[in-house]
């Protein structure tokens, strides 16, 4: 393998989505960066399996989604959220969603809470991280290395200086940086090295997504034939024997299976032939399956870091939160992460950014990371702590009306769980000390409701300006402004602009729908797609954009 550079702005520990995706912002906006991770390559196991809205629009940013949505299930296959008694047995309810083909014309007839550039993908982790590999070692300012690991780091006046080791070798190189990003998962080696702690949550006890669960990544072709309904994204059981929820990965056979190990099942013990077994029990039919990979982890964790950042030495991704996987919220909070904190490090880089800039990464993320783990946790808890009766499988009309009952509340859980625009969209950073509020507050924050709102702090509302152009997709790759009416022509904002060095781009849309969406005639949009400030006049341009580049506090608060 090739020894990576001894010198980089960025190194970045960790190669799962969060480091891809940080590593792509930076190489995105001319910042060198190097990426090591100890294993050997992106990821086997399916892992994540939902790539939420948001996190789809922030690869449309970056000129992939098209990539994305092409992977996975097939064009056709329903995403839909099916719950049995067993998968060959009883249905009992059906959350219907788009398929990949149907989603990409859906998302342009949509208003309101799905007001979106793009909609949910069903996708595996192990594919989202090879796209985000290839389109980051293409960027020539980033080096992404494998099969080399951190063991150590000191932060120096200068900036971070690292001691990486070759796995397969030990052979010793030592890296030389201006930052240095820990995205190295749940047992974080910069995490531990810097001393932050994970709060919140971790010894949840649930009759399903809590404690123990068994993972098996299989192939069985011939799930589809044996299983008498209609194929779903994810299949999840209900009885008292066998507990477990499965993504389809590619909708051919392949499938991310895990069950809820029960009290008397010992971990160390379940041989492939067991965890076939298992795969069967939840089946309710002897069908055969090859066992491609099986493990254990633990459910329950909705855990947040007591802090982000220490001088030049953040944390991000799974190593500054661990959630359960209720919802798919953990790996689409990881990509937020990156987003936020890359344009943040490549405007200090490039000497734009203040003192505050860094600072508001903390500030915006870890509330944002308590938020989305307490979602998690409701909906782990809503099907977790839903028991089955006794007569659930039974043919009686006891069982019927048994699985009647059921099958009404976990049509409403379903819902719950995976209609969650509020959650996806909703994010709101409007008491960041980079956000310059106009005195409005934001509507409720609310799992299943969206409120379009250009309230400072909270994702620009989107809008469709053709049937195939998205208003984002007029938007700058840096900062933009928005004017939205001619009695405001922006021009004190843009002279600041230029003086303090910041790439914006001005857009003129003089629309109706867009000043009744926005509320302002002139609005500033961040990298990250967050409204900055909005109002009427720019008259205090250089202080707003002090502001909002973190080089300075407002003493006040700007009128709208």
């Amino acid at each position: 393998m090739p020894t990576p550079p001894s010198d980089c702005s960025v190194l970045i520990v960790g190669g799962g989505p969060c480091g891809l995706m940080l590593a792509n912002e930076l190489g995105r906006r001319g910042v060198t960066a190097v990426l090591v991770d100890q294993k050997a390559t992106t990821a086997f196991n399916p892992q994540a399996n939902a790539t939420q809205a948001r996190t789809m629009e922030h690869f449309r940013r970056l000129g992939f989604a098209h990539e994305i949505r092409a992977l996975g299930l097939p064009p056709d296959f329903p995403t839909d959220i099916a719950y049995f008694t067993r998968y060959a047995k009883h249905e009992l309810a059906r959350f219907k969603l788009p398929s990949a083909r149907e989603a990409v014309d859906r998302v342009k007839q949509l208003s309101g809470s799905w007001s979106a550039a793009e909609l949910p993908h069903r996708v595996s982790q192990k594919f989202v991280e090879q796209v985000l590999r290839r389109h980051a070692e293409a960027l020539p300012e980033v080096s992404v290395h494998y099969g080399w690991r951190l063991t150590g780091f000191r932060e120096t006046s200068q900036g971070v200086e690292a001691e990486i080791e070759q796995v397969s070798d030990g052979k010793a190189h030592r890296i030389r940086s201006a930052f240095l990003v820990g995205a190295d998962g749940p047992r974080s080696t910069v995490r531990q090295a810097l001393g932050f702690q994970y709060t919140g949550e971790e010894g949840a006890v649930r009759d399903f997504f809590g404690g123990r669960m068994f993972a098996i990544y299989l192939r069985a072709p011939e799930f589809y034939h044996a299983v008498p309904h209609p194929p779903a994204w994810m299949n999840v059981t209900f009885n008292h024997e066998r507990r477990a929820f499965m993504a389809a990965v590619d909708g051919k056979g392949e499938f991310a299976f895990h069950t809820q190990l029960r009290p008397h099942e010992v971990e160390g013990e379940i041989t492939r032939e067991r965890a076939l077994a298992m795969f069967q029990e939840a089946v309710g039919a002897p069908i055969q399956a090859k066992i491609l990979s099986r493990g254990t982890w633990i459910a329950g964790y909705a855990l947040v870091a007591d802090r982000f950042r220490r001088g030049r030495v953040f944390i991000a991704g799974d190593a500054a939160h661990l959630f359960t996987p209720a919802g798919g919220l953990g790996y689409n909070t990881a990509i937020e992460d990156a987003v936020n904190l890359g344009w943040k490090l490549a405007a200090t880089i490039r000497g734009s950014g203040g003192p505050a800039l860094l600072s508001s990464y903390e500030a915006e993320r870890q509330p944002n990371a308590r938020r989305n783990t307490a979602y998690a946790r409701q909906f782990a808890d809503s099907l977790g702590t839903f028991v089955p009766v006794s007569e659930i499988e039974d043919e009686t009309p006891d069982g019927a009306e048994a699985r009647r009952l059921a099958g009404t509340y976990l049509e409403a859980h379903g819902k719950a769980e995976f209609n969650i625009p509020g959650i996806t969209f909703g994010a709101r950073y409007y008491t960041s000390p980079i956000t310059v509020s106009d005195g409005t507050e934001p509507p409720p924050d609310a799992a299943n409701l969206y409120v379009p709102s250009a309230c400072p702090g909270g994702r620009a509302p989107h809008l469709w300006l053709s049937p195939e152009q998205s208003l984002y997709d007029i938007f700058g790759f840096g900062w933009t402004l928005l004017r939205l009416s001619d009695r405001a022509d922006g021009r004190q904002i843009a002279a600041a602009a230029s003086a303090l060095g910041l790439d914006m781009k001005v857009v003129d849309l003089q629309s109706a729908e867009a000043r009744d969406l926005y509320q302002a005639d002139l609005v500033l949009i961040r990298p990250d797609q967050i409204v900055a400030w909005r109002g009427n006049s720019d008259e205090t341009a250089t202080d707003i954009l002090r502001r909002v580049l973190g080089r300075e506090h407002l003493s006040c608060q700007q009128p709208s």
